[in-house]
């Protein structure tokens, strides 16, 4: 049987996108960024995302199909983020997927945008369950065991600031642009990583959870420190402190992923993999460093491409079409949710409130 082609739409954050799938083939991949409506702020404003989404989302369709060189009446099912994420930008796609599936008469598939990330590496890779993934993103970082589009065990992770946040941070602290983790990863390519020795926090304590905001203090301290050293900073300053924040922040993962493997090889997968996905798996020092790790575990190590590691609309396209091979659709009660953990019975990472869960 032939496939069906699925329309994915992605809005959690600052990425509009839409984009076209049948089976594991990505006929059309289109995103559109906010970079330069957030660059002034210093970061990603909800109400503006949500505007630009809300504008953009309806094009990003137009030209997936005129790229796949489909028509809209072809499509037979719409998969779209449902959360967690931007409350605004969830609700633009969750809308915009609820009138295309009604005026199509095809189904409707909510997806979580974790799950979209988490079962990358299945599209690209062809992986088999179980695999390890580490989610490393500007939103979330957690160690996950997948063994199915919907049954996902989290091992640990961040209680406070996801790396990429931090990145991010780290940038703005250094008068570097947004966003953060390309900016501080070129940045740290003519740094000196032994210059400074920022803490690896959590690494005293047994387990698979991190915390990254002490690390981003630490080279605040620094920074002032220098300032009033030296009455400013020099661009190998600038360039010393990014490559020690990211060598400690690559180090902090990899003792992690250590930690994570061990337990998950407790499992015996007959096909044992680490992958990993979101913005920060785009980080080559990070990248190297698991690659070694892996080879030295007897693990397969796996990533997308760079243009899959973002958000983009092919892994909610995917992850869609997984949900709706398992018999999962959604009518029009489909509501957009902020927060929607993947590893529903585990303990809050950093607490719960009236929305739920945040990770």
């Amino acid at each position: 049987m032939t496939s069906p082609l699925i329309l994915g739409l992605e809005s959690s954050c600052d990425d509009s996108a839409a984009a076209l799938l049948r089976g594991r083939e990505v006929l059309a991949s289109v995103v559109k960024g906010q970079n330069e409506l957030h660059a002034e702020f210093g970061g990603v404003v909800p109400e503006i995302a949500a505007r630009a989404h809300a504008e953009r989302l309806d094009t990003c369709v137009e030209e997936a199909l005129a790229e796949a060189g489909v028509t809209l009446q072809q499509v037979d099912a719409v998969a779209v983020t449902a959360g967690p994420g931007l409350i605004g930008g969830v609700l633009s796609g969750v809308m915009l997927a609820k009138g295309l599936a009604t005026g199509l008469g095809v189904p409707l598939v909510g997806v979580n945008h974790l799950a979209g990330h988490a079962l990358t590496p299945r599209l690209t890779d062809g992986l088999a369950f179980p695999y390890l993934m580490l989610l490393v993103s500007g939103g979330h970082c957690q160690f996950l065991i997948v063994r199915g589009a919907q049954d996902f065990s989290r091992l640990g992770g961040t209680i406070d600031d996801a790396p990429g946040e931090a990145f991010d941070k780290t940038a703005r602290l250094l008068g570097l642009s947004q966003p953060g983790g390309p900016s501080v990863e070129a940045r740290a390519r003519a740094g000196d990583e032994r210059r400074f020795r920022f803490p690896r926090p959590l690494l005293d304590r047994p387990g698979c959870d991190m915390s990254f905001s002490g690390l981003k203090t630490a080279l605040l301290r620094q920074r002032d420190q220098l300032i009033a050293d030296q009455g400013g900073l020099h661009a190998q300053d600038v360039s010393d402190l990014c490559a020690g924040f990211q060598a400690a922040v690559r180090d902090v993962l990899t003792e992690k992923a250590r930690r994570a493997i061990a337990l998950y090889l407790d499992e015996a997968p007959s096909e044992p993999a680490l992958a990993v996905a979101g913005g920060v798996a785009a980080n080559q020092s990070l990248r190297g460093s698991l690659q070694a790790l892996c080879a030295e575990t007897g693990v397969r190590f796996t990533a997308p491409p760079l243009r899959l590691c973002t958000d983009n609309a092919a892994m909610i396209a995917y992850a869609g079409g997984e949900l709706l091979a398992a018999g999962v659709t959604h009518d029009m009660s489909l509501s957009a949710r902020p927060r929607w953990p993947l590893d529903k019975s585990a303990a809050p990472l950093v607490g719960s409130g009236k929305k739920g869960a945040k990770a």
